[in-house]
């Protein structure tokens, strides 16, 4: 895989990342959110309901994204980011589809990257 192509991505993700993860933890979102359908507003209402959940999701989107940002423990950032990315993609998929493209969009730039970076997890499977 072309190196400058994967740095694209990985900085891609670590800045979508770094800005969603913000986008939570701020009081006043600076990315407005969408009108929700019912099912999907009540789920993130109970998230936000237990005071923690959304918290500790978004300071990791925000860790995990730095990580990629700086170029540090990529491999473990990928890895880390599977069930956050893997839960985007099932609550747009199940709840909210017309979001589905952004949920796509960070799953498939998550895949790309372990892809690439492959090789380092090999010893986690023999």
């Amino acid at each position: 895989m072309n190196s400058n192509f994967a740095k694209i991505v990985r900085l891609l993700l670590g800045l979508l990342l770094v800005l969603f993860g913000l986008n939570k933890l701020l009081p006043t979102p600076f990315i407005p959110l969408p009108q929700l359908p019912v099912k999907a507003a009540d789920f993130m209402s109970s998230l936000v309901a237990t005071g923690y959940v959304l918290k500790t999701v978004g300071t990791l989107e925000i860790l995990i994204g730095a990580l990629l940002l700086a170029k540090k423990w990529v491999a473990f950032a990928l890895i880390a980011l599977v069930p956050i990315s893997l839960n985007i993609l099932l609550f747009h998929l199940f709840l909210d589809a017309s979001g589905i493209a952004g949920a796509l969009l960070v799953a498939t730039l998550n895949v790309i990257l372990i892809y690439k970076h492959w090789s380092q997890y090999n010893s986690l499977f023999l």
